[in-house]
């Protein structure tokens, strides 16, 4: 059975983050709140077979970018929020990706044939679901796990990045505190985002290194 089928469960997580879990916060590589986004008209291929890039994706209030895949154990225990973050977005005039950045698994299970399976199994709709061929966007952004959020505004300025909310910061797996909802309501508002800086758990982005 392929990984990607299995719904880990909350002990599974526990478990596996001991391996592969990495909490970034303040890394000097990262982009930082308040810069501009990187590589903005760099175009990815969608599972819908088009080429987009970031101008593309982005609505009057800005864009939502996160780095995903199809295996991680922590993007299989949020992604059912995916396109509840959509609907989300697009309440709040915000364009919305997925961006799939494991060059080293790209021949196996984070090829292009299993992106387009996968989201498919999984519900995501029509949410944009693009390869970034050699890791390009990641390294521009300094992204670093899977899940990893970045949320621009309709300047292309970041204004919150790192988690989707608190889920794996409690002992019962619940939801508490919902960052990046509240973070996209808020700057469809013209409200101060509070906080703008969480810290993204998931497992590393698999990049090829020369």
């Amino acid at each position: 059975m392929k990984m990607k089928k299995l719904i880990p469960s909350a002990l599974s997580i526990l478990t596996l983050s001991v391996f592969f879990a990495f909490n970034i916060k303040g890394n000097n590589n990262t982009i930082e709140v308040g810069e501009s986004a990187p590589e903005t008209s760099y175009k990815m291929k969608s599972i819908s077979g088009e080429m987009i890039s970031l101008e593309d994706v982005k609505e009057e209030n800005g864009v939502l970018v996160v780095f995903s895949c199809n295996t991680c154990p922590f993007v299989l225990a949020w992604e059912d929020t995916y396109p509840d973050l959509a609907k989300a977005a697009k309440k709040a005039n915000i364009g919305m990706v997925l961006v799939n950045s494991n060059e080293a698994k790209r021949d196996g299970e984070d090829s292009f044939n299993e992106m387009k399976e996968h989201a498919e199994e999984k519900g995501y709709g029509n949410l944009n679901y693009v390869v970034d061929t050699n890791s390009k966007l990641a390294d521009a952004f300094g992204a670093k796990t899977t899940p990893h959020v970045f949320l621009f505004d309709k300047d292309m300025n970041l204004v919150f990045r790192g988690a989707i909310n608190d889920k794996m910061e409690n002992k019962d797996k619940s939801v508490k505190k919902d960052y990046l909802k509240d973070a996209m309501k808020n700057l469809a508002n013209g409200k101060k985002i509070d906080p703008a800086d969480t810290t993204p758990k998931g497992c590393s982005i698999k990049r090829v290194r020369s």
